[in-house]
């Protein structure tokens, strides 16, 4: 495995602090992320840069990028937030549908959106993240 695509909805909040997790754990895989209606350009959420910040990352330098048939081509696994986001990627791109999974799927979760959220509900879905990361995370080092 080469590269992972996370992805979300407006690529600002939930993917980003997935991809920069992922990164962290699989420093030898490309990890990149985008968003089905992705807020282009825009910077991660506030929120979000200071929760990664507090596990010691930094995604300051992340910016919002809208997700498009070659990135999904590239990708050998896409990790989406919940089953209608997996549905709409395969609707989308119909050739990824055998690589395209929940990020939560093996903790048998969605991955709600914070969007707009105080941030205690930020930490909820932060939490949720790492779960779905440690799994992901496991079965992929063990190819």
């Amino acid at each position: 495995m080469k590269t992972i695509l996370v992805i979300c909805e407006g690529n600002i909040c939930r993917s980003p602090m997935a991809e920069g997790l992922l990164a962290k754990c699989l420093p030898s895989i490309q990890v990149r992320s985008a968003g089905l209606g992705a807020l282009i350009g825009m910077p991660a959420d506030v929120s979000a840069v200071l929760l990664m910040h507090e596990l010691g990352l930094d995604i300051t330098r992340h910016r919002a990028t809208q997700l498009n048939r070659q990135m999904c081509h590239e990708a050998d696994l896409l990790l989406v937030m919940d089953g209608e986001q997996r549905t709409r990627v395969g609707s989308l791109y119909p050739q990824v549908q055998g690589k395209s999974f929940r990020l939560g799927e093996y903790i048998k979760q969605d991955i709600p959106d914070p969007y707009r959220a105080p941030l205690s509900e930020f930490r909820r879905v932060l939490n949720l993240i790492q779960d779905g990361v440690a799994e992901w995370v496991q079965r992929i080092q063990k190819l």
